[in-house]
């Protein structure tokens, strides 16, 4: 008979969380030879390991994977439980992902509602391009994500945030800067600088670059910082999240291009997985964002 606890389950996810039995004993303030104790008999009972052990860190393997969002939703599901008809305040963590855009220059709109109204809960924020903030969501090694970039798979599930666009910028020095209207035939020959492959800008970018005539790719670049900088310096022009050019533009050190001829609207989705359990947690965070009223 499996007589599987749910201490053994809070250790399994607190490890494949934090990758150590030491930073897990701390997080659970027990010792660590009750963390490993419990996820020895943990494995024992389950009939096969669920981490690799690679130099001092446990790394989940296949079965682990596997197992992990049953886990998670266990010991979620009897947090909300002991919660359930109490006035105790939200206490826990979330594991975010977020794409370039959104963690970097949206981080106080996407996270500040939800800290000022749950101080408790512990966030881990991870920024990435969407490509990879979608895979890690997959992989259940996100809870939940918010990025700037189209997703079309059977097990996510997109809602919008809010609306966004990226802007056409160019060092004031540049010629195209000069002019006092522009038209699709003045980029004729432009040199690009873009955001690497994988990135809902670079995605947004091309798209919107096919009703220009043909440029040249300068460069490729995996950050909006470095893009910008490369702007500033009058190596070439780039599509930047309007966000990200504020400070610049404030300063005179880039110049936003009037391009009414393109389509560079775009939405901020928050992301979730289907097949996750949607605890007390999740659904504070998506009220927080999307509104109260709304279900997680």
């Amino acid at each position: 008979m499996i007589a599987i606890s749910t201490r053994q389950l809070q250790v399994f996810v607190t490890i494949a969380a934090c990758g150590s039995v030491r930073q897990a004993a701390n997080l659970l303030h027990v010792t660590q030879p009750a963390v490993s104790m419990a996820l020895s008999e943990l494995e024992r009972q389950l009939g096969a390991p669920l981490f690799d052990r690679e130099r001092g860190r446990l790394k989940l393997n296949a079965r682990g994977r596997e197992q992990l969002p049953a886990a998670r939703e266990i010991t979620e599901r009897m947090q909300d439980m002991l919660r359930a008809g109490t006035a105790t305040e939200l206490v826990g963590e979330l594991r975010i992902g977020a794409s370039n855009t959104v963690g970097n220059y949206l981080v106080g709109e996407l996270l500040g509602p939800f800290v000022a109204q749950h101080p408790m809960v512990s966030l881990h924020l991870n920024v990435d391009n969407t490509r990879e903030i979608t895979r890690k969501l997959l992989g259940h090694e996100l809870d939940l994500a918010c990025v700037e970039g189209p997703v079309h798979h059977p097990e996510l599930e997109a809602r919008t945030w809010r609306n966004d666009a990226l802007v056409v910028c160019a060092s004031p020095s540049h010629p195209l800067a000069r002019l006092p209207s522009l038209q699709p035939e003045d980029f004729a020959d432009a040199q690009w600088i873009l955001r690497e492959r994988g990135s809902a800008t670079r995605s947004l970018t091309e798209q919107a670059l096919t009703a220009l005539p043909s440029g040249r790719i300068l460069l490729e670049l995996g950050q909006i910082e470095a893009i910008k900088q490369a702007v500033v310096a009058g190596m070439g022009i780039a599509c930047l999240p309007y966000a990200a050019t504020l400070d610049a533009v404030a300063t005179g050190r880039l110049t936003v291009l009037r391009t009414p001829f393109l389509n560079l609207d775009r939405r901020l989705s928050l992301v979730l997985h289907r097949g996750r359990y949607r605890g007390a947690l999740i659904d504070a965070f998506t009220q927080s964002l999307l509104g109260p009223g709304v279900p997680a």
